[in-house]
């Protein structure tokens, strides 16, 4: 049992403030990698579902036409931040091509906001749900650390003071906004093969219904997805909680950290040039990619 918490220990031992980069790349790479990786996923879904932000997404077809593209280039962009840090040179390219990306568009900062919102709460609330252990404070004030960072360098203001203030104003902008659209349903039916993925082989057949149970009630409205049979919800939870336990009694930390062969995907089996991920030109001036 030691060592299942030999990286919980020395987090413990850090500043959430000072060292946030080292305890979010060990939240990510070590202590929950699937749970982070689908965290996040389902951050993006929800974040990609407001109506302003769908309705241009429709438009350019970057996520219904190009979805595993798109996909792939938001989560190099992403890993390449966490992996490297704004400061060295891989992750400071990487915050230069996000910048680059949303340049051009009028960009509300409330939808800036509500992206790094997402990004902060939903994967948080999902580990605290189904993670082997729940984040500490110190994984969760380094969590709102980092995407404060980041938003300060995407020159985002007004960003709440704290990983609790930061919950508090997600909540109400998403009660607010996050409204059934025409736009959110087909990026949802695009991205939907992408969540898919995530389930194991021999629950293929209840794949759909899985992935709709993964949703909350406000998503699934807002996406027009049908709320899944109650029996389907309910395995989906009692099995994540299962296996919470499990991991938590009998797994121990990964030998081999995620990432440690570099980032990988479909899209650029054989590498990719940071410079070119994205659209390949930029689109008009006024319109917000999200």
């Amino acid at each position: 049992m030691k060592d299942r918490h030999v990286h919980l220990a020395r987090i413990r031992t850090l500043d959430p403030d000072r060292d946030h980069l080292a305890i979010y790349q060990t939240m990510l790479r070590y202590e929950f990698p699937w749970d982070m990786k689908l965290g996040l996923n389902l951050a993006f879904n929800r974040s990609f579902s407001i109506p302003r932000v769908a309705a241009v997404h429709t438009a350019t077809g970057e996520l219904t036409d190009r979805t595993q593209k798109r996909i792939d280039d938001t989560g190099v962009l992403m890993y390449e931040m966490v992996l490297n840090g704004f400061d060295q040179p891989r992750g400071r390219d990487a915050l230069r091509r996000v910048n680059q990306i949303h340049r051009p568009y009028d960009i509300p900062n409330d939808d800036y906001l509500y992206v790094l919102g997402c990004l902060v709460v939903v994967p948080t609330r999902w580990l605290e749900r189904y993670g082997w252990r729940r984040p500490c404070c110190h994984e969760r004030r380094a969590t709102w650390r980092f995407y404060r960072e980041l938003g300060v360098r995407m020159g985002v203001t007004g960003i709440p003071g704290s990983y609790e203030e930061f919950e508090v104003w997600f909540d109400a902008y998403d009660r607010e906004h996050l409204r059934p659209n025409a736009d959110a349903a087909a990026i949802e039916r695009a991205t939907r093969m992408l969540m898919l993925t995530r389930i194991p082989a021999p629950l293929a057949p209840l794949g759909n219904a899985l992935v709709s149970a993964m949703y909350d009630a406000r998503l699934r409205a807002a996406t027009g997805v049908p709320t899944p049979p109650w029996p389907v919800r309910a395995g989906l939870h009692a099995g994540l909680r299962a296996r919470a336990h499990l991991r938590r009694w009998f797994g121990r930390p990964p030998a081999v950290p995620l990432f440690a062969d570099g980032i990988t995907t479909k899209t650029y089996p054989d590498g990719y040039d940071i410079s070119r991920l994205g659209p390949p030109s930029a689109p008009p001036a006024g319109r917000s990619p999200a």
